[in-house]
């Protein structure tokens, strides 16, 4: 029998506009699942069910007044939509992840959750990530590991690996993430999901904590890509102060329009070689891109391999500029000792790199950005989209990328972990991850598509017709 947490998030949304479901339901069920399931998947790092009580009787009164007047709502009006950890709701703990901040309540909300509070969304709770979104696991000390539903000894990624668990695992119908190094996309794959990292710009970082290098921004995960477009449509827009600013739609469309498009015949270039040097891929990983190669061309897509020169840059001017951002991350005086042992490595790795240092770190990747837009997808006569796996591995077991004992070793291994993710926060590109493969051991290996700056809207439109020509959400997890 068909339940809530079976609807997508754009049918629970159509049901609340028509008076056929009430977000007060809705929010009790999402409540009671979480409760029943959590412990196991490690979603949540805070709960907020009296916020989430609240916005939902608000919901179910506007909804009902919209109806008696005639006027339109948001399409995720009265939908549940937790929060990662790394973004501040006023009034609500955001601890980053890290214990040295476990008691703090910013009183401003960043412009993520103002967006999502006009939308008229339902906060579930706070997300589940790594101190500060730093490595590519959800494990921290405040919380318990975010796993994938898919294999409960297995590692949901990061840094939005609360998020991938919630959605996986039917405790929130779509979910709120942000992306500095893969960490929607890594998730994505993880957990069998639909994942957007948007391009620099779309979506505003502030008021608070701005990201200047433009390797960060928040992006939706969700079990498909018309739920994952229409959160795409509530988060997206610059505001005042924004460092960065992506090319708006046309007026009057909406990136939901596109996920009911079907896609011109793309070129598609398939990377065969990673961005790092040295980096095996893993066979299922390879298989991965192997079918969706295959199911591109049967759609009558142009697709093309092409190797990359081995170029070690993009590696360590990223390694330089990521240790520089633990360096700035707010921690109150006196409480750096509750800091993990990665953490504190990348702050005192980053109080080292000086000024030029960082400008040069910073110039190499503005360089591969534009090595990236003139030759592999220069207008007219480049390729539409890149084509790679997501990750070089299949999801990990919890516990096997993180080392208290050794962190610059923990901080190494996270590259032959996700040689490809990092490319496109280097360059600003939008990227997806889109769920087209299950490994024999049932875990979900996701395929990355990358667009030009700005394009948003092809990788929308060439996902969804992916998901109508192999369709992924029927697959669920046995704890669904």
């Amino acid at each position: 029998m068909a339940q809530l947490h079976d609807l997508t998030a754009l049918e629970q949304g159509e049901a609340v506009r028509a008076g056929r479901l009430s977000p007060v339901e809705l929010t009790e069920h999402y409540l009671e699942r979480i409760d029943r399931l959590d412990a196991a998947v490690g979603a949540f790092i805070t709960v907020t069910p009296e916020v989430a009580r609240k916005q939902a009787a608000d919901a179910a009164g506007e909804a009902a007044a919209a109806r008696r007047e005639g006027r339109p709502l948001s399409p995720l009006h009265g939908v549940p939509v937790p929060v990662k950890d790394l973004n501040f709701v006023a009034g609500v703990r955001c601890t980053l992840g890290s214990a040295a901040l476990a008691d703090h309540v910013p009183a401003v909300d960043d412009h993520v959750a103002t967006r999502l509070r006009a939308a008229g969304t339902i906060l579930l709770g706070k997300t589940n990530t790594p101190e500060f979104g730093l490595p590519a696991h959800t494990e921290n000390d405040v919380a318990p590991p975010a796993r994938t539903p898919w294999d409960l000894t297995r590692s949901a990624g990061g840094s939005s690996g609360g998020a991938g668990a919630a959605v996986a695992a039917g405790l929130a119908p779509l979910a709120h993430a942000s992306d500095g190094g893969g960490s929607v996309r890594i998730p994505a794959s993880a957990c069998g999901l639909f994942g957007i990292k948007p391009s620099r710009g779309r979506v505003s970082s502030g008021p608070v904590l701005h990201d200047i290098t433009g390797l960060s921004t928040s992006g939706p995960l969700a079990r498909t890509v018309a739920d994952a477009a229409a959160l795409l449509d509530v988060l997206a827009g610059t505001e005042p102060g924004d460092p960065y600013s992506a090319p708006p739609l046309p007026p009057g469309e909406t990136f939901a329009d596109h996920a009911r498009r079907a896609p011109r015949p793309l070129r598609v270039v398939r990377l065969t070689g990673t961005p790092v040097p040295g980096v095996a891929v893993h066979p299922d990983c390879l298989a991965a891109a192997d079918e969706a190669a295959a199911l591109l061309g049967g759609l009558g897509h142009d697709v093309e391999e092409l190797s990359l020169p081995d170029d070690p840059t993009l590696a360590e001017a990223f390694s330089r500029v990521w240790e520089v951002l633990a360096a700035v991350q707010p921690v109150p005086a006196g409480r750096e000792e509750l800091l993990t042992p990665l953490t504190r490595h990348l702050r005192e790795r980053g109080e080292a790199v000086g000024g030029p240092e960082f400008a040069r770190a910073m110039y190499a990747l503005r360089k591969l950005t534009q090595l990236v837009a003139d030759g592999l997808q220069a207008p007219g006569t480049g390729y539409d989209v890149i084509l790679t796996p997501t990750l070089a591995q299949p999801p990990l077991p919890v516990g096997a990328l993180r080392n208290d004992g050794d962190p610059a070793a923990e901080f190494a291994a996270l590259i032959p972990f996700l040689p490809f993710p990092p490319l496109f926060n280097a360059t600003g590109q939008p990227a997806v991850s889109v769920p087209l493969h299950w490994n024999a051991a049932g875990l979900p290996i996701g395929i990355q598509l990358a667009g030009r700056y700005g394009d948003e809207a092809t990788l929308i439109s060439l996902s969804a017709q992916l998901e109508s020509a192999k369709p992924w959400a029927g697959r669920r997890p046995s704890m669904w």
